[in-house]
């Protein structure tokens, strides 16, 4: 699967424009820490861009989330790893997370989020303003971004074997570069 084949699949799925965004956030981030690991970008790409693929359609574990996407990409023939990584980011799946693409995955699924949101309520709505300090302030705020489990970012960093930190920023840079596609 190219990555045109993979994002003609997300627009046949995923009508949601934020949705849209996170899958494109969660692209970036793979593939910037794909180059860092020295692995294969467009397949660590590809399952950043598909991993929330049946989120729309199936947006919790009793709706089926994310199996019914990772019975879709079977059908289409994607790698084995794909589909693992993806079962992998959800804990309840009871696939463990064991090869790097599946821990990165994990890693940067929340957080990119997260990030986003840091963004949004910047004074110019812009990731060139989000830095470390200011998202690991508003982790600590509670009522900011409810939906995102702090828990899950820094489980996913310390998973990976990268200070917070140091996963933060990296992340950050991986936005910045893509936040024309993004808009911010």
């Amino acid at each position: 699967m190219t990555r045109d084949d993979a994002w003609s699949l997300v627009c046949e799925w995923i009508t949601n424009p934020n949705l849209r965004k996170h899958l494109l956030a969660a692209e970036a981030a793979m593939r910037a820490y794909a180059r860092k690991f020295e692995e294969d970008e467009e397949a660590w790409g590809a399952v950043g861009l598909l991993h929330d693929l049946d989120y729309e359609r199936c947006p919790s574990q009793d709706a089926g989330h994310p199996f019914v996407g990772v019975e879709e990409l079977r059908k289409r023939g994607v790698p084995d790893a794909w589909p693992r990584a993806i079962l992998s980011h959800a804990d309840y799946s009871d696939v463990p997370r064991q090869s790097l693409m599946e821990k990165t995955l994990y890693a940067v699924d929340e957080l990119v989020g997260f990030i986003i949101a840091v963004a949004k309520v910047k004074p110019g709505k812009t990731l060139v303003e989000v830095d470390v300090p200011s998202v690991r302030k508003k982790m600590k705020d509670k009522a900011f971004a409810r939906g995102v489990k702090r828990e899950d970012v820094i489980k996913g960093a310390d998973e990976l074997g990268i200070p917070l930190d140091e996963h933060i920023e990296f992340v950050i840079g991986a936005l910045q570069k893509s936040a024309s596609q993004l808009g911010l």
